[in-house]
């Protein structure tokens, strides 16, 4: 759709420094941020997007029905980060017409597809 790009996503957690740990270890850098008297959170980029980890109330569940997809430059070096980092354990690759590709879970169970092209 010409004209539109993904600005901004807003990932709510209660798990908010293993959820940045799990984010890092992909390749995202986060500053630490608070605007006024809001709470404090980190954003990182993702090309021109912002990624921004929010504390959640806890009374309220995270969404893990939401499905991430992030490029990779070395899918095997991240994966094993992630694997020592006790984030995964084994996860599955798989090498498709779109490059070579693993799905994993952040903290929270959302579905995170990488992709090394």
């Amino acid at each position: 759709m010409p004209g539109v790009s993904l600005s901004l996503l807003v990932l709510k957690t209660r798990q908010l420094d293993e959820l940045r740990k799990f984010y890092s270890l992909i390749g995202i850098q986060f500053g630490e941020e608070q605007h006024g008297t809001g709470p404090v959170h980190f954003a990182g980029e993702v090309a021109s997007t912002v990624l921004e980890l929010y504390p959640l109330a806890d009374d309220a569940r995270p969404d893990s029905s939401t499905r991430l997809g992030f490029s990779v430059s070395n899918l095997d070096h991240v994966l094993k980060e992630l694997t020592e980092n006790d984030f995964c354990s084994h996860p599955k690759t798989r090498r498709t017409e779109w490059g070579y590709h693993a799905v994993v879970k952040d903290p929270d169970g959302r579905s995170v597809e990488l992709c090394q092209r």
